[in-house]
């Protein structure tokens, strides 16, 4: 089951003995725990049922009597086990036989990154309490953005903010949220968020800072626009925000770019692709700068940055970025 799908309908669940959660989105894997903290344990629980534990370390023996063993003043316990791979590869042939015969006292929660379909203990297992927690696509990220937004925090925001919001902050869901929360605060006891408030209170500063650094991009001065690009890091500016920046002026450019093939002036171009206006007279220098050849690049150049941030490169951050600057900025 999706773990967005089990949040929408974990109110009306009825407590399983087992769930394991697997994926790298630890946001959605925070709010489920949490939901399942709710759905066994009561809205009012005091915590006394709730038991975390690591699974690098995790003995099943002590797992297994937590499990049989009933809380002071409730029905159930929750033993929920972070990190369980490891855990999971340890004790396959006791948990085989505990998925067959769980507690009928405690529930067991697996963390992990992991979970083959094809395993004995994933068939054990049924679709209902197999919990995906995986980031969305980012084409449906502004989609998500605005549904989530009015269920959680009482907002209406519109289409056009959430695209602004994802392009800013990328694809990391826990993030979104945040700045929702924050969005939300910010426009008081208006109901509606549009683009200006997430301009105002999200982009400002970012915005201006990329505009900086893709003018050294537009002038070809790659050693200044690394420099900048490292004292924005060292001023704590995170990677994937600048690369959630980067990324909206670069699409910005490629769209320009493909309108501009088709006939349309480089002013009426950019204009359509959403370049303001104080940033257009820069805009059309980069696209001169960068060429025909890097632009079409730019996607699969974003995309390898964005995979390289979340983990599937062994360079450092700093790195990653740094090489997409040299990549835009070097002279043809």
């Amino acid at each position: 089951m999706d773990g967005l799908t089990f949040l929408q309908s974990a109110a009306k669940a009825k407590p399983r003995p087992i769930y394991v959660l697997h994926g790298d989105e630890h946001f959605l894997k925070r709010r489920v725990t949490a939901a399942l903290r709710t759905l066994v344990l009561g809205a009012d629980d005091d915590g006394f049922g709730l038991s975390y534990r690591d699974g690098t370390s995790a003995n099943w023996a002590e797992i297994h009597e937590e499990l049989e063993t009933l809380p002071f003043l409730s029905s159930r316990r929750l033993v929920v086990i972070e990190r369980a791979d490891p855990f999971v590869t340890r004790e396959r042939p006791r948990l085989e036989k505990y998925f067959a015969k769980p507690s009928k006292t405690g529930v067991l929660v697996l963390d992990v990154q992991s979970w083959p379909a094809n395993t004995k203990l994933a068939k054990l297992l049924p679709e209902t309490a197999t919990i995906v927690c995986t980031a969305l696509e980012m084409r449906k990220l502004p989609e998500w953005c605005v549904q989530w937004c009015a269920a959680q925090h009482g907002k209406a925001l519109s289409a056009s903010a959430a695209r602004l919001l994802v392009d800013l902050i990328g694809a990391d869901m826990g993030r979104l949220d945040q700045e929702m929360a924050k969005l939300a605060v910010y426009a008081g006891s208006n109901t509606r968020i549009d683009t200006a408030d997430v301009d105002q209170l999200i982009s400002r500063g970012r915005i201006e800072n990329t505009w900086k650094i893709f003018d050294l991009i537009g002038a070809g001065q790659t050693g200044e626009a690394l420099l900048l690009l490292d004292r924005l890091l060292d001023q704590g500016e995170e990677p994937l925000r600048l690369l959630g920046a980067f990324s909206l002026q670069l699409r910005r450019l490629a769209q320009a770019a493909r309108l501009h093939s088709q006939g349309e002036s480089a002013s009426a171009a950019l204009e359509r692709a959403g370049v303001p206006p104080f940033g257009r007279k820069s805009a059309e220098q980069q696209l001169r700068h960068l060429g025909r050849p890097r632009l079409d690049r730019i996607y699969d150049w974003l995309l390898e940055t964005d995979l390289g941030l979340k983990g599937s490169s062994q360079l450092p951050p700093r790195t990653l970025l740094e090489r997409l600057v040299v990549q835009l900025a070097r002279k043809r």
